[in-house]
């Protein structure tokens, strides 16, 4: 009988989830989009105070995981409990939970005991102001050239952390702190604070 996902083991999860990467596809802007629609219909327009496509499928052209990662800041006096029952409800399962004041809050469609679907999703709740992965996208695609840079890289990491997702994020997060840090200086007031509903 075939394991639930949730009865695998971390080795388990990373074979039938490789690294894969793929040239960019013109529909993730689209997928994107009615992801946000149907976010925004599970928890309300009054808890989120920000929703915004991030990641590498955010950057036409750049070559990626066929993910779209999602990041949703929320006010400070939301109700967690409440937005975790909300998406579970919504189809999405929850990967990871920090409590505040580092909170965090990790979900993901698209994995199913048989690998991938063709629609993937990562969702990554967040106070506001942790913006560190907006100022990244924006700094990428600002500069083509350190977007083409970071393919790159990642076209070299994969055949070394392909059933590694640990090690493949580690082996990238030199390049991202130092291009972060490049944007918040580049376009420093980019981000204010928004209430919900704004």
């Amino acid at each position: 009988m075939r394991k639930k996902l949730s009865e695998m083991s971390l080795e388990e999860l990373w074979q039938l989830f490789p690294i894969i990467l793929k040239d960019y596809n013109p529909a993730y802007p689209q997928w994107y989009l009615e992801e946000k629609e149907a976010i925004m219909k599970a928890v309300g327009p009054d808890t989120v105070c920000r929703i915004n496509h991030i990641g590498s499928t955010a950057v036409p052209g750049l070559v990626s995981k066929p993910t779209i990662d999602i990041l949703v800041e929320v006010d400070r006096h939301c109700d967690l409990k409440t937005l975790r029952d909300q998406l579970l409800r919504a189809g999405w399962t929850l990967m990871a939970y920090q409590d505040p004041p580092d909170f965090r809050m990790s979900f993901n469609k698209g994995y199913t005991p048989d690998g991938f679907t063709e629609r993937v999703f990562h969702l990554h709740l967040r106070f506001q102001g942790d913006w560190d992965e907006l100022y990244f996208r924006d700094y990428l695609l600002a500069h083509p050239d350190i977007a083409k840079a970071y393919g790159e890289l990642k076209l070299q990491l994969q055949p070394h952390y392909k059933h590694n997702r640990d090690g493949y994020t580690q082996a990238k997060t030199e390049f991202i702190s130092q291009w972060t840090k490049k944007a918040r200086v580049e376009f420093k007031d980019r981000y204010q604070l928004f209430k919900p509903g704004q």
